[in-house]
């Protein structure tokens, strides 16, 4: 299965914030930008899904705008960014070493946050994965508006499969920058 991933457009926060999980919009003409240059590269028809958070929804809009001969859009929750609990909308800086240090020695399970784990974020991709290919086949071809943690999951998954995460070294370390997009082939295609 062929998998695009559009990650959406630089967010309306200041430098150097935690917005995992926040509900936070993106700038919208470059949302627009982001939306034109994936619809050049977009077969005819492709399903759309995206994230349930606006600024992944901003991109989606637009994108439906300039390609109406796309599948309608649809929401999965799934595609949400990781949730960073008490430290969203906080700036990275303020978050404590010592946090960061625990995160790393259990990066597959310690919430970071307090909210979600690296794991249970491999784990919703894997099932929406899953539950995508099961619906499209394994020639099928879809496109995912999301963010770069749900990027850096899939990634994960097409090359490790599933299984937890044995440390932050075999976490992809790159991901569509805000407002781009990338390819994956996920299993084998016909």
């Amino acid at each position: 299965m062929k998998l695009w991933l559009l990650r959406h457009a630089p967010v309306q926060l200041a430098p150097g914030l935690c917005y995992g999980a926040s509900d936070v919009p993106a700038d919208d003409a470059l949302s627009q930008r982001a939306a034109l240059v994936a619809a050049a590269t977009l077969p005819p028809g492709v399903p759309v899904w995206v994230s349930g958070l606006c600024r992944a929804q901003q991109l989606a809009a637009h994108l439906q705008s300039v390609r109406p001969d796309l599948a309608p859009v649809r929401v999965d929750a799934r595609l949400n960014e990781m949730n960073f609990g008490r430290w969203e909308l906080q700036p990275w800086l303020a978050v404590p070493r010592a946090e960061f240090d625990v995160w790393l020695a259990d990066f597959a399970n310690h919430r970071f946050g307090g909210v979600e784990s690296t794991q249970d974020v491999i784990d919703r991709v894997a099932t929406a994965l899953a539950d995508l290919q099961a619906s499209l086949g394994a020639s099928g071809q879809a496109v995912w508006i999301t963010h770069a943690g749900v990027i850096r999951a899939a990634q994960y998954i097409a090359s490790c499969g599933a299984n937890p995460i044995p440390d932050a070294g075999q976490w992809p370390r790159w991901s569509a920058a805000p407002g781009e997009s990338m390819n994956l082939v996920i299993g084998r295609t016909a």
